[in-house]
């Protein structure tokens, strides 16, 4: 996914009221841009650290533009727009990028199924059993590349578990893709120590034939693309 133009940096100075941010901008100037994230950003968005933003010349729009990188505590560029997630791993998708989901020629997106009222992000077909394909993107960086999620509880993340669990034992392939939107990782670990239910919840869950992958992205103001492969961690 290339930025076009290039996103502008920035200083980060907070996050307010979930969906706001005040950055400073090169000339001294202050905005407040839309946040596109609904979790707690935890360890994200450092006052005083670099960030980056796209601005936007829609008229209707209340605010001039999006916050989409921060900084982390321990350095790292966390794309935070979480909107962004499934836009990156369609965009690998569609040029193979993804080898453990190679040869599905028909994509949907956001379709309902299961029994509580969901949808899935991803529903590939076309080459026999379908695969339903949920994404979660990761921002929480716990430092020496180590990546985690979710980065406070939640409730939507266990449902999500709970129906591909139903959808891997009616004999459908169901997998659990961690988009990573942070550079420099190469493992991702479920964070037990803020939500150890979501965590054993995980766990069961590919005990029961849901896979598990993580890939993690390339993060500059140039470009944001799913990468590499990491390996996922979920303890015992």
């Amino acid at each position: 996914m290339i930025f076009a133009p290039p996103l502008e940096a920035g200083v980060f100075l907070r996050r307010y009221r979930r969906f706001f941010a005040d950055v400073r901008c090169t000339d001294g100037s202050e905005l407040t841009l839309h946040c596109a994230n609904t979790g707690s950003m935890l360890n994200c968005g450092v006052p005083g650290s670099r960030c980056w933003f796209s601005r936007s010349h829609d008229p209707r729009r209340k605010l001039p533009g999006t916050l989409e990188i921060v900084t982390t505590g321990d350095g790292r560029r966390a794309g935070v727009n979480t909107g962004r997630a499934n836009a990156l791993v369609a965009e690998a998708l569609g040029h193979d990028r993804i080898g453990a989901l190679v040869g599905y020629p028909e994509l949907r997106r956001e379709v309902r199924y299961g029994s509580e009222n969901s949808r899935i992000d991803f529903l590939l077909g076309g080459s026999g059993s379908p695969c339903y394909l949920e994404v979660k993107s990761v921002t929480l960086s716990l430092g020496d590349g180590v990546a985690a999620f979710p980065d406070a509880v939640t409730q939507r993340g266990m449902k999500h578990l709970r129906e591909l669990e139903a959808v891997s034992a009616q004999g459908a392939r169901a997998v659990l893709l961690f988009c990573v939107q942070l550079n420099d990782v190469h493992t991702l670990v479920p964070a037990d120590h803020l939500d150890p239910a979501y965590g054993e919840a995980l766990r069961r869950a590919r005990g029961q034939g849901v896979e598990v992958l993580a890939w993690a992205c390339a993060v500059s103001a140039a470009e944001i693309r799913l990468d590499r492969e990491i390996a996922v961690e979920l303890g015992s």
